[in-house]
């Protein structure tokens, strides 16, 4: 998703990997090219089971990884032009005690239980007001808050593992929030990948195992070296809405 507290120039590139973690969690990793002209905030909704405590979330550090989804990419080669394809191939008003703020690289991360505890946050890493009573969907989400400093850059790869709600879905935060507004269409920009047992309709499969283009050891154990990944790319205007799989 591309949701941010302040205003953003661009947002471009987004890349997202989600995997099924031990004990009904979900790893999830997202990347993105941003600009901004000052500090702000993305807010990831996460599908978290309601009164999950304020460290349920585990942060992972992908700073020593920033190639974590140029690798992904190289297990879907470009067929070449001229060859023949292979037969056969396929609010709340009194605040408690402030959240917890995590170094993850070179951002800081916290997460938010429910919509009511963003007001534990800096102003500066809230949406406006009455946003969220634009998308009741979330009233039973957490969300992962990532804090990022102004300017122009790609950001490193922002991971964190997470308990579901509903532990039969992997979940890709997609919805656009711009500028406090909640558009029905949206412009996409991104390239989705994950590892599961089934593989997602007309989502593509890679050729070979992830330990054959992935490096495991920096991916802290967030890719599975012996299943095979899957990616959808959606580009241009496409509902704005989540995708589960």
């Amino acid at each position: 998703m591309c949701c941010f507290s302040q205003k953003v120039d661009v947002v471009a590139d987004t890349n997202i990997f989600a995997r099924a973690a031990k004990d009904g969690r979900q790893f999830l990793v997202y990347s993105m090219k941003v600009k901004a002209g000052e500090d702000l905030a993305m807010i990831l909704p996460i599908p978290s089971p309601k009164g999950s405590p304020d460290n349920a979330v585990r942060f992972i550090n992908l700073e020593k990884y920033p190639g974590f989804f140029d690798d992904l990419k190289k297990g879907f080669p470009e067929p070449e032009p001229t060859r023949s394809p292979k037969p056969g191939s396929k609010s709340d008003p009194s605040p408690s005690a402030s959240l917890q703020v995590v170094e993850v690289g070179s951002f800081e991360a916290s997460f938010v239980p429910a919509i009511k505890d963003f007001a534990r946050l800096d102003a500066r890493f809230r949406l406006p007001e009455g946003v969220w009573e634009k998308l009741p969907q979330y009233k039973e989400f957490g969300f992962a808050v990532f804090k990022l400093k102004k300017g122009e850059r790609k950001i490193h790869p922002m991971a964190f593992d997470f308990p579901r709600a509903d532990k039969e879905i992997l979940f890709f935060p997609t919805v656009h929030i711009h500028d406090g507004t909640v558009p029905a269409k949206a412009t996409f920009d991104h390239a989705l990948f994950c590892q599961t047992g089934d593989a997602p309709l007309r989502w593509e499969e890679s050729p070979a195992l992830a330990a054959s283009f992935v490096d495991i050891k920096k991916s802290l154990g967030i890719v599975d070296p012996d299943g095979h990944v899957y990616r959808i790319v959606l580009k241009g205007e496409h509902a704005n809405k989540d995708v589960g799989v």
